[in-house]
């Protein structure tokens, strides 16, 4: 579904992604894993479109995208729910997710249907103030808001991130909810080792280039990732 090609991207002078090649089968989790700064947000912002390529290509369903706007992009099947979450803390919930559709001529009925039976809680609290969700809660919105595009490929970058370890548990249920469902996930996430665990494979960035690959349990059980990125 979407493959890198010696991927470059630049902050000015600053590179931060270094010929980065990868790929994610239709209907597979890959997981992007790495410190802090290795470039995997920038990879995502890439991707969608909100950061320039400085070189390389982005293939989509095998068609270049590089050069496309972010809403084209969308348009084609790529959404993102960004880190930090990002919602419109002043507008209701039902409207932070009616946004996330603006793209969408067809009505969007069934993916607010398949939203709210995801996380039931959305639902609940539909009329109230983004702002006044906990974290947790804000991070099902901002991932709901992402599908109510009815993409092909989600993009999810550090969805657990601030979360106590039982909602972490809680999203990460989702995500394989949705792989289960057919959704294509990239997921980046400071948490190495969940992230890995539901993977079908990863991919270890390093000042941004690829220096691991493989599948998500071998990448999990390899010596160098548990002690660089597991603390083990």
């Amino acid at each position: 579904m979407l493959a890198l090609d010696r991927l470059c991207s630049a902050y000015g002078r600053i590179v931060a992604l270094h010929d980065v090649s990868l790929a994610v089968k239709t209907g597979e989790i890959v997981a992007l894993v790495g410190s802090n700064g290795a470039g995997k947000t920038t990879l995502l912002r890439t991707v969608s479109g909100v950061q320039p390529a400085a070189s390389g290509r982005i293939l989509f369903e095998g068609a270049p995208i590089e050069r496309l706007e972010a809403h084209v992009r969308v348009a084609r099947g790529i959404a993102q729910s960004p880190e930090g979450r990002q919602v419109f803390g002043p507008l209701s919930v039902a409207d932070n997710l009616a946004l996330g559709a603006y793209r969408r001529r067809s009505p969007h009925g069934d993916t607010l249907a398949r939203v709210f039976d995801l996380f039931p809680v959305l639902k609940e609290k539909r009329h109230i103030p983004a702002m006044s969700l906990s974290g947790g809660q804000q991070q099902m919105l901002a991932i709901g808001r992402a599908l109510m595009a009815a993409p092909k490929l989600l993009l999810l970058d550090e969805p657990s991130l601030g979360l106590a370890p039982l909602l972490v548990d809680q999203i990460l249920a989702a995500v394989v909810r949705l792989k289960a469902e057919g959704m294509t996930v990239l997921l980046v996430e400071q948490n190495a080792s969940a992230a890995l665990a539901i993977a079908d494979r990863g991919y270890v960035l390093e000042t941004g280039r690829v220096v691991l690959e493989g599948a998500g349990a071998a990448l999990l059980a390899d010596p160098k990732v548990r002690e660089a990125y597991l603390g083990l």
